[in-house]
C-alpha cells in the first residue's frame, strides 16, 4: 500500500490549518464586509418593486425625505417582485417601499379579496402591525387595479366586453401576462377558480413588452395595470371585472415600525403626500417614462413640484433613458455611470470568485487525500447549481438583507462547484507514472505534492477557475434584483422601458468583461502550466 500524504502528522496538521485559515478569512471578509456595507442610523433605505410606477413612487419618496429632512437617503429600486422586496423589509435590507392594499391582503397575507378599500386598509393595518411591526401610512389617493385588455378591434370581433363574456372564447386566445399575475391568488390563479378562465396559452411577459406583442397580434389578452399611461397610447379595450374578483390598491408607503420608532418624522414627510396623487395624474406621470424617455429622477421631481414639496435647487440632473442618436453615441454619453456599474459589476464577481477559490482548491485538496465519500461531497456542492440564479438571491435575503453581501455570498455558492470538480479531478488524476517515479526518488510526500501533483494539475485547476469567473461575472447581472447594483442594473430598467440602447449597454460591457476575465486568467493558466507540458501531451 503507497503511502498517504495524511499519515505524515506535520503535514496533516498543516492542511487541516491551511483548510480553517481559508474558512476562518472567508468569514473574516463577509463580516469585515457587512457592516461596511450597513447603513448608518441616520440613512434611510428606500426600496421599490421592477416596475416603472413603482419606482416612481419610491423615487418621490426617496427625494421627499431629503427634501424635508436632514436624513440620508438610499435607494434600492427595482428590487424582484412582491416577496423579495417584503421580505427585504421586514429582514431590514429596507426602510420602506410602495405597496398596494389589494398585494398586502390577497398576496402577502394570503386572505380573500374585500371589495372596500376601507375595510382593505384597515385589515392590512392591523394585521401587519401584528405579525411584522410593519406600518401602511396613508393611501396616496389613488388605486391602481389590475385588469384584462384585448385590442379594441380584436374585442370588437369577438364581442366582447367583460372577463365573463371573455371564458366562452379564452381557450381560442393566447394570453401574455406577468410573472407574478400567472402565480398570484389575485392574478391568474384566482380568475380560473372564480370565473373559469382558461386560455389556449399562457406566456410570461415583461410588461412593456406585452403591449408591443399585443399591439401586433402575436397574443391576444394582456393583463394590465389601470394607471399605466400607456393605455392612452394603445387602442386597448379594458375587460369589465363584472364578478369583482380584483380587490381595491390603493397605494401606501409601507414602513418598518422599528425606523418609524427611531425617525417618528418619516411618518409626517410622507404623509405629505396623502390624497395627493389621483388615477389620472398617475397615467400621466407613468406615460412620460413609458413613452416619452423621461428619467424617473426627473419626473418625480416635477410631480412633488407641482405640489408645493420641493423647490427649485433641489431638482435632480437631467437624463434621459430613450434617445434619438447611435448606439455608439448613446454609450458614450453614458460612459460615467456605466463605468461606475462596471466597476460594481466586478467588484461583485471578483469577489464571490475569490471566496470560492479560498474555500475551494483547500476542500478539494482534502477530498482528494480522503477519497471515501468524495465525490458524495461534491455532488452535494453541484446541487447548488441546480438552484436558478434568482431564487439563491432570494434566499440570501432573510439571513443578510438586500445589496451587495447577499449577492457575494451567492456568487461565492455558485462558484465553488467547478472549482472543487476541476481541482480534485486534476489532483487525483496527475500523472501517476510520475508520481510513481517520485516516490521510486525518494521524495516526500510533500515534495511529490508541490513538485509534481500540484503543477501537473494546475491547467485543470485553471479550467475549473475560469468556467467559475464566466460563471460568476454572467450570475452578477441578477444582482440587480436584490438592489446589488452592477450592469444588471441597464438590463433590468431596458427591458421595463423596452429599449434596445438600455439593455445593451448593460449586457454588451457585462460579455465584454466576462471575455477579459477569461483572457487573463487563461494568460495565468499559461503562466502556472509547467514548461514541456505541451510537448509531453
Amino acid at each position: 500500500m503507497k503511502p498517504w500524504l495524511f499519515d505524515k502528522p506535520d503535514v496533516r496538521a498543516w492542511h487541516i490549518r491551511w483548510v480553517k485559515r481559508s474558512l476562518l478569512s472567508v468569514w473574516v471578509l463577509l463580516i469585515c464586509v457587512g457592516p461596511a456595507l450597513a447603513s448608518s442610523s441616520t440613512t434611510i433605505i428606500v426600496g421599490s418593486k421592477n416596475f416603472l410606477e413603482n419606482r416612481l413612487l419610491a423615487e418621490m419618496f426617496a427625494q421627499l425625505i431629503e427634501a424635508q429632512t436632514t436624513l440620508t437617503v438610499e435607494r434600492r429600486l427595482g428590487l424582484a417582485g412582491t416577496q423579495i422586496c417584503f421580505q427585504a423589509l421586514i429582514s431590514g435590507g429596507i426602510d420602506l417601499y410602495p405597496e398596494y392594499t389589494g398585494t398586502g391582503l390577497v398576496t402577502i397575507l394570503g386572505e380573500p379579496a374585500l371589495r372596500d378599500p376601507t375595510a382593505v386598509l384597515i385589515r392590512v393595518r392591523s394585521e401587519f402591525r401584528k405579525r411584522w411591526n410593519v406600518w401602511w401610512l396613508a393611501p396616496l389617493g389613488f388605486d391602481n387595479s389590475y385588469a384584462l385588455a384585448l385590442r379594441q378591434d380584436r374585442a370588437q370581433t369577438l364581442n366582447i366586453r367583460t372577463i365573463s363574456d371573455l371564458v366562452g372564447v379564452a381557450p381560442q386566445l393566447k394570453a401574455a401576462l406577468g410573472y407574478e399575475f400567472i402565480q398570484r391568488a389575485d392574478g391568474l390563479p384566482g380568475l380560473k377558480k372564480l370565473y373559469g378562465l382558461k386560455f389556449r396559452e399562457v406566456v410570461g411577459m415583461q410588461q412593456s413588452l406585452k403591449y408591443q406583442a399585443t399591439e401586433n397580434g402575436d397574443v391576444d389578452v394582456l393583463d394590465v395595470y389601470t394607471t399605466d399611461g400607456r393605455l392612452a397610447m394603445y387602442d386597448f379595450r379594458v375587460l369589465e371585472d363584472d364578478r369583482q374578483f380584483f380587490p381595491p390598491y390603493d397605494a401606501a408607503a409601507l414602513v418598518r415600525g422599528e425606523t418609524l420608532e427611531q425617525h417618528p418624522e418619516l411618518a409626517s414627510t410622507l404623509s405629505l403626500l396623502t390624497q395627493a396623487l389621483t388615477s389620472a395624474r398617475m397615467r400621466a406621470l407613468n406615460l412620460r417614462i413609458q413613452e416619452q424617455g423621461e428619467a424617473i429622477p426627473n419626473v418625480a421631481y416635477d410631480a412633488l413640484y407641482a405640489l408645493h414639496l420641493v423647490k427649485e435647487d433641489q431638482q435632480p440632473a437631467i437624463a434621459t433613458h430613450k434617445v434619438s442618436m447611435s448606439f455608439l453615441a448613446y454609450m458614450w454619453e453614458r460612459r460615467t455611470p456605466l463605468m461606475v456599474r462596471t466597476g460594481e459589476h466586478l467588484g461583485l464577481a471578483g469577489l464571490g470568485l475569490l471566496l470560492g477559490i479560498m474555500v475551494a482548491i483547500p476542500l478539494a485538496f482534502m477530498l482528494e487525500r480522503w477519497r471515501t465519500g468524495a465525490e458524495t461531497m461534491i455532488r452535494i456542492i453541484g446541487m447548488s447549481q441546480t438552484i436558478p440564479s434568482i431564487a439563491l438571491l432570494a434566499f440570501m435575503i432573510p439571513l443578510f438583507g438586500v445589496g451587495v453581501l447577499p449577492a457575494i455570498i451567492a456568487l461565492w455558492i455558485y462558484s465553488l462547484y467547478p472549482i472543487v470538480r476541476n481541482t480534485y479531478s486534476g489532483l487525483r488524476d496527475a500523472a501517476p507514472t510520475v508520481v510513481e517515479t517520485g516516490r521510486a526518488l525518494g521524495m516526500t510526500e510533500w515534495q511529490i505534492l508541490r513538485s509534481v501533483r500540484l503543477p501537473l494539475a494546475a491547467p485543470t485547476i485553471m479550467a475549473g477557475i475560469r468556467t467559475a469567473a464566466i460563471w460568476t461575472v454572467g450570475t452578477a447581472t441578477l444582482a440587480a434584483f436584490i438592489g446589488a447594483g452592477g450592469l444588471g442594473v441597464p438590463i433590468v430598467s431596458g427591458l421595463q422601458l423596452a429599449d434596445v440602447h438600455v439593455i445593451l449597454s448593460g449586457a454588451l460591457p457585462a460579455t465584454i468583461l466576462a471575455l477579459m476575465v477569461d483572457g487573463l486568467l487563461g494568460w495565468i493558466e499559461q503562466l502556472v502550466r509547467p514548461k514541456g507540458l505541451e510537448v509531453s501531451q
